[in-house]
């Protein structure tokens, strides 16, 4: 069973940082590619990020493109999201989502909620 847990989520002001984290387990996490995806209240799923499962590439939306990076720990089968120069828009709840099919590399798609976590709050306001 795929289980991803967020964390990291919290409230800040415009112009902090956060670093977002998600724990996998019940798949071999190295075969697959991750993204991390973002809804607003009252507004679909946005994605936001990917990175393929060496690392090799990442992809970003251009919404945060130069703000947040993804990176990820096989070792630790863990996917993070790091987040500078926060602004109000960027609230919302994020969800880390896995490839449906490993050694697929899709930037910019959507898994089906089945791939998701339960996802981590993330408030940016003064």
């Amino acid at each position: 069973e795929v289980q991803l847990v967020e964390s990291g989520g919290d409230s800040v002001q415009p112009g902090g940082s956060l670093r977002l984290s998600c724990a996998a387990s019940g798949f071999i996490f190295r075969h697959y590619s991750m993204s991390w995806i973002r809804q607003a209240p009252g507004k679909g799923p946005e994605w936001v990020s990917s990175i393929n499962r060496i690392s090799s590439s990442t992809s970003y939306a251009d919404s945060v493109k130069g703000r947040f990076t993804i990176s990820r720990d096989n070792a630790e089968n863990t996917l993070y999201l790091q987040m500078n120069s926060l602004k109000p828009e960027d609230t919302a709840v994020y969800y880390c989502a896995r490839e449906p099919n490993p050694y697929y590399y899709i930037p910019a798609s959507i898994p089906s909620r089945g791939y998701w976590g339960q996802g981590t709050q993330v408030t940016v306001s003064a």
